[in-house]
């Protein structure tokens, strides 16, 4: 039986790395086509010489130059730029690419993967923040289901597994809080980037981290559950659950709940994502029964943690706005880890930034890059005014 041969995008990340494990565990079944990353060349360079990939994307010009002098371009080509990851999903030998890419970089290959009919399992929840519509229309047009990696939309697509899409009442996205969770607004002001980081159940990176601290992330989650389910967002709740033990449920029209649950770790996910619709063996940890636990389940607190308001807004409002609210929080948690602005500073930048905009109801590919391009500059100057009240 041939192996399937997979394309990640990002593969030097948190997921990549992981998803490379996974991959190292069914090694019969898969093989590597394609690999990139935006600069850390001397982890792809590793993972060339482990998977023999036919061709890698290296988004830093400067970098991708380097990396072409460190190996052996005749067995590997090397790309670069948005032309070499979307050149690098679209070659004939890919059959699958994950995608985890952070932020809107992710949303021009996954379209472009798409369009030539490949396999997705997305990790890159900002490409349908931005763009679901334009994503899910190509899908459904070639017949594609994706297959989502990150755990509460994992936890979703296996529970409807058990029931009819006509059946959900709705869904509930569970939230572990963040480390900040039950801190006063004003102790906020004065936390720093390495406390954000440090979040207590989840191992992610930097920019993730951070818009799990400000319930961000959670909030781009309600917006990728609604295109990739099909939802309105009446029908999309979100709860606090400290442990991490649920990972998501449905609730049906009946009443009855089904949860998925296990332990706070992706590369279940990853796997189901791989494998689906086939569930595969594995030397995962487990949930020990012996043990005693409580679980918890907190409504969220909308007043210390906006962000997650101004995505169900920007999402039922649509346009251009849920790519000017993800560009505008892109270039705000980037300012907040160089420590030139506040953690408060980021939803007001973000909250100012959607204010502004003139909303375009139906963006083509090209408006939508505009419009993210638009926020990107307008958050740069508005961030300038609040250095001085860090």
């Amino acid at each position: 039986m041939a192996r399937r041969r997979i394309t990640i995008l990002g593969s030097t990340g948190s997921i990549g790395t992981q998803t490379l494990r996974v991959i190292e565990q069914f090694k019969e079944k898969f093989e590597i086509a394609g690999l990139s990353t935006n600069k850390n060349i001397r982890l792809l360079e590793h993972q060339i010489n482990k998977y023999g990939p036919s061709a890698v994307t290296v988004y830093d010009e400067e970098k991708a130059r380097e990396l072409k002098k460190n190996i052996n371009t005749q067995k590997t080509a090397v790309l670069t730029g948005d032309e070499g990851l979307i050149e690098l999903v679209t070659r004939p030998d890919v059959e699958m690419v994950v995608v985890a890419l952070v932020g809107f970089s992710g949303f021009k290959p996954t379209l472009a993967a798409l369009k030539e009919g490949k396999d997705i399992a997305l990790a890159n929840k900002e490409a349908l923040v931005v763009g679901g519509e334009l994503i899910m229309a190509e899908a459904r047009s070639r017949k594609i289901t994706i297959k989502p990696i990150d755990s509460e939309h994992s936890a979703i697509f296996q529970c409807l597994n058990k029931g009819n899409h006509s059946e959900i009442d709705k869904i509930i996205l569970t939230a572990s809080g963040g480390p900040f969770w039950g801190w006063p607004k004003e102790k906020l002001f004065h936390v720093t980037p390495a406390q954000a980081l440090e979040h207590p159940n989840w191992n992610m990176g930097s920019k993730i981290s951070i818009d799990s601290a400000t319930l961000m992330n959670k909030g781009f989650e309600v917006i990728e559950a609604r295109w990739l389910f099909n939802l309105d967002y009446k029908q999309i709740d979100v709860v606090i659950h400290p442990e991490s033990i649920i990972h998501s449920m449905v609730e049906f029209i009946d009443g009855s709940i089904l949860a998925q649950m296990g332990l706070p770790d992706m590369l279940l996910p990853i796997q189901y994502a791989l494998t689906y619709p086939e569930r595969w063996g594995n030397e995962l940890p487990r949930l020990k029964w012996k043990e005693k636990r409580v679980i918890n389940f907190i409504p969220p607190d909308h007043d210390t943690f906006p962000c997650l308001n101004y995505a169900y807004k920007a999402g039922e409002v649509g346009g251009t706005l849920p790519a000017v609210m993800n560009a505008a929080n892109e270039v705000a948690v980037e300012k907040f880890l160089q420590n030139e602005i506040s953690f408060l500073h980021i939803p007001v930048l973000i909250e100012e930034i959607m204010n502004r905009h003139v909303v375009n109801y139906k963006p083509s590919l090209e408006e939508l890059v505009a419009a993210d391009r638009w926020a990107r500059e307008e958050t740069k100057i508005a961030s300038q005014k609040l250095k001085g009240e860090r």
